[in-house]
């Protein structure tokens, strides 16, 4: 049978493990926001907003008004939030009102 200072050793070794995930587990999940001055984003020439696409690069001359990240294959939302992860801009947040030059229709 065990003793309470056992019992009480037990539970404290247990928490102490718990705690750097409790402390560091919301950061790692936490993403940051990709910036429009990003080196990549300047390649692929994303926009927070769709409507901002500069139609005179050649580079963006697929763009349509239609398009933008929250009907993209790489946006990686679950709901309707705002921002959410990119694969082709390793999983920083990009807006769901924004482009690219990478779009791809979501089926």
């Amino acid at each position: 049978m065990k003793t309470a200072s056992s019992s009480k050793r037990t539970l404290l070794k247990t928490l102490l493990l718990m705690l750097p995930a409790a402390l560091f587990g919301q950061r790692l999940s936490a993403q940051e926001r990709l910036s429009e001055e990003d080196q990549m984003a300047k390649i692929l020439l994303y926009v927070h907003d769709a409507k901002e696409v500069d139609i005179s690069n050649s580079a963006a001359s697929r763009y349509q008004s239609s398009q933008d990240c929250s009907n993209c294959l790489l946006f990686q939302n679950s709901g309707d939030e705002e921002w959410a992860p990119c694969s082709i801009f390793q999983n920083k947040l990009v807006n769901k009102n924004g482009w690219c030059s990478a779009w791809v229709l979501k089926s």
